[in-house]
């Protein structure tokens, strides 16, 4: 065998080494974005969920109207899709309404449906979530604001359930500022709190 042909021999060899090494790392580099991207797309949808449970949670709530009348204490609360502190403390008062579905009422009211402005003002809403506790008669004897530790939540309900003086009353967490309108509410597509006709 000649020097020349031991020496083409070796450079084919290298190229191929180097060539399957290029395609390794081409491989693993595209392993590496579909691994970023499936992480993305999963956080993606992680931060859709709260909302979402806030729909579904109103959806599953009960009507003002029958909470005014059927002889049960009520937690009412505003709340909008939008409020960060309405999302934070979702999961609790998930938890919590499955706790005490049968001795009460729970209501959502979503500060972005006109439908509630009376409401809105009667109670003077301008933070959510803003909550209110009605005795069995449907009369308000006490309010929270924004973000509350689940404890302070049940301390509430327990006193509110056998007809007690609510031991954290107009307690002030972390809320989102809302500013009720004042007459009619025209809505763009541009604004964040428009959301049509799902709006509970």
């Amino acid at each position: 065998m000649s020097p020349n042909s031991h020496n083409s021999t070796s450079d084919s060899t290298s190229k191929n080494s180097e060539a399957k090494t290029a395609t390794q790392v081409r491989n693993l580099l595209i392993v590496l974005a579909a691994i970023a991207l499936a992480i993305s797309i999963f956080f993606g949808v992680r931060t859709q969920t709260p909302s979402s449970s806030l729909t579904e949670m109103a959806k599953a709530s009960t009507p003002l109207e029958t909470a005014l009348v059927n002889g049960k204490p009520t937690l009412m609360e505003f709340y909008a899709n939008w409020c960060g502190s309405c999302q934070a403390m979702a999961k609790d008062l998930s938890e919590i309404k499955q706790k005490y579905a049968e001795p009460m009422n729970f209501v959502m009211l979503n500060v972005d449906n006109d439908k509630w402005l009376p409401e809105v003002s009667k109670y003077r809403v301008d933070g959510i979530p803003h909550f209110v506790y009605l005795n069995n008669k449907g009369n308000a004897v006490g309010e929270t604001i924004g973000e509350a530790p689940r404890s302070i939540m049940e301390a509430n309900l327990e006193a509110l359930i056998v007809g007690k003086a609510l031991p954290h009353v107009q307690a002030t967490g972390q809320v989102s500022n809302f500013t009720p309108p004042t007459g009619p509410v025209k809505t763009s597509s541009s604004d964040p709190r428009a959301h049509g006709s799902q709006v509970q």
